[in-house]
């Protein structure tokens, strides 16, 4: 498949067994050095992307704080546009450029309740966000490069279309478990490993009791 125009990095902690969350959804796997490296990435890049499940269990900001730099524009995928008001993305909105990604089945009500805060509203796909379409779109407005952080559901959307360029995986000292934990790829998966996208490590890095790794797609 050709290689995506823009340059899409996918980033995670995860635990030694591959989870990114327990089944409860706790994330907390980031080491004080980690989260300072991710803040440091985010205010280099010129969007961050997560799905709404994101926003769901960790309600999070999506800005540099323990960084100098700029907040990149943040970019959510929420097809049925189900976001919650009192989310901190939304009542953040004013100060941070923000993007909620819709699909085309969203309800003219939901519509109406996204339309109340100064966020830019991106239609695409029928009844999910399509992401080719959403990349080209966040392309044309002159996004250069994008921080995908997750979850599962969106990182197997970018890898299985091939839309990513680099991996940033930082392995945590924990083993969480659980069939219904959620891992760094979600999705139904590949059928045979011969078509998994080809990677490359570039660098490996230890930080204290973690292990930072940087793959590129080749």
């Amino acid at each position: 498949m050709e290689k995506s125009k823009l340059h899409i990095i996918l980033s995670a902690a995860i635990s030694i067994d591959g989870k990114i969350a327990t089944h409860t959804g706790d994330s907390k796997l980031s080491s004080k050095q980690d989260v300072i490296r991710l803040h440091k990435l985010r205010s280099k890049v010129d969007a961050i992307l997560v799905g709404k499940n994101t926003i769901v269990h960790d309600n999070p900001l999506l800005t540099v704080r323990f960084s100098k730099g700029k907040n990149p524009i943040r970019v959510i995928l929420d097809s049925q546009g189900t976001i919650s008001k009192t989310s901190k993305i939304l009542q953040t909105s004013d100060n941070v450029p923000t993007i909620i990604a819709v699909s085309r089945n969203i309800s003219q009500q939901n519509l109406k309740n996204l339309k109340k805060f100064p966020v830019e509203i991106i239609i695409t796909g029928k009844t999910s966000v399509s992401i080719k379409a959403l990349m080209s779109k966040l392309q044309k407005k002159g996004i250069k490069t994008i921080l995908v952080e997750g979850g599962g559901t969106i990182n197997w959307q970018f890898i299985k279309n091939c839309l990513f360029d680099e991996i940033l995986i930082t392995i945590s000292p924990f083993i969480i478990g659980g069939t219904e934990a959620i891992t760094f790829v979600q999705g139904k998966g590949f059928e045979k490993i011969n078509q998994s996208p080809k990677l490359k490590l570039k660098s490996f890095k230890r930080l204290e009791n973690h292990l930072f790794l940087h793959y590129i797609k080749t």
